[in-house]
């Protein structure tokens, strides 16, 4: 019941900010007329970039399935990764995705439930420990510029202040690993049993970082790759009184609106997107902001198109077991506990250091 009611909230949020971007005739015929003047070689490049983005998530969690002594075929490996990309895409909440390649991963191997779990958790953590130090790097670079538009400030802050809890939480989760302190949590306090997952995981990957550093690499790699699509789009439909950002210009911008619009509020950052990219490049780069959401709009829908290879995928995916999504979570969810109590019963066995 609370999933459903925090699902028609996003769905009302993400109606209420659609409508508020695209509720002026004369800004919706200046999308239209964006969009229709598009240079389809960008496009093109954008939508091939978004592909080679995927491999290099493919590449990144084979990986890190090699860790764990997991041995499946790049094919295999590819088509859960973009079947991800469809549920994250067309289911809301954000985290269908995930669900549904830790489910399907699980039944790939049998016996090994658990490292096929962390190998998901770890694929995430490495990516948003990347997506730190990359929004770090550069909004720290471009800092001035960023900052010359008033409207941009708070909405800086605001990223700021989400990528900084991050950190504080992965840096937390180090140390409570570290001391061995798993155990002494409350068995009901919220967020325990991912503490204890990441305990888990820091002991396998810690020893292993040789490939978790090549996989932090392809993380960035890919965060670069992600935001290029956005740049192709800018470059197929910048207008010729807009004000064209350098490339490192514009890196900087995306990870403020990458992180804003993965907050919860709308689903999968729909309007709430767009309204940044009118903020940003409108007070930075002189865009109209017609032209910004088309910016916005274009990017999304190259993204989007991969979404539905993805369930292209999916519907000649031949799995061992097929369920609902709800009932992948609730599987997915226990396994995940029994990591937890697992790791939970080590440290309470282990001799004190």
């Amino acid at each position: 019941m609370k999933r459903a009611l925090l699902t028609a909230l996003q769905i009302l949020l993400t109606a209420g900010i659609v409508w508020w971007v695209f509720r002026e005739p004369g800004k919706r015929a200046e999308i239209a007329s964006t969009l229709a003047g598009a240079d389809g070689k960008w496009l093109l490049a954008g939508l091939l970039g978004y592909g080679f983005v995927e491999l290099i998530a493919t590449a990144r969690w084979q990986l890190l399935l090699h860790v764990q002594d997991i041995h499946l075929s790049f094919r295999r490996v590819l088509a859960l990764t973009m079947i991800g990309v469809f549920f994250n895409f067309f289911i809301p909440g954000g985290t269908g995705g995930d669900a549904v390649k830790m489910f399907y991963l699980v039944k790939e191997t049998p016996g090994r439930r658990g490292k096929a779990l962390l190998s998901v958790l770890v694929d995430r953590l490495i990516g948003l420990f990347a997506l730190i130090v990359f929004a770090g790097t550069l909004i720290a670079w471009k800092w001035h510029w960023l900052f010359s538009a008033p409207a941009t400030a708070h909405w800086i802050w605001l990223a700021l202040a989400v990528l900084g809890a991050s950190l504080l939480f992965i840096v937390a989760s180090c140390v409570v690993t570290g001391l061995g302190l798993v155990h002494r949590l409350p068995a009901r306090m919220p967020g325990r049993d991912k503490l204890a997952e990441l305990a888990l995981a820091y002991g396998v990957y810690g020893r292993a970082w040789r490939p978790a550093l090549a996989a932090f690499v392809l993380s960035l790699i890919a965060h670069a790759g992600l935001f290029g699509v956005f740049y192709c789009a800018l470059r197929a439909l910048a207008s010729s009184g807009m004000e064209i950002p350098t490339l490192v210009q514009f890196m900087a911008i995306m990870p403020i609106i990458g992180t804003i619009t993965s907050l919860p509020i709308s689903l999968g950052g729909v309007g709430w997107r767009e309204m940044l990219f009118e903020t940003f490049f409108g007070g930075l780069c002189a865009a109209s902001g017609g032209v910004a959401v088309a910016i916005s709009s274009a990017g999304f829908l190259l993204l989007l198109a991969w979404g539905l290879v993805g369930a292209l995928i999916y519907a000649f995916y031949r799995p061992s077991e097929h369920a609902r999504l709800g009932e992948m979570r609730t599987e997915v969810r226990a396994i995940e506990h029994q990591l937890a109590e697992e790791e939970v019963a080590l440290e309470t066995e282990a001799p004190p250091k």
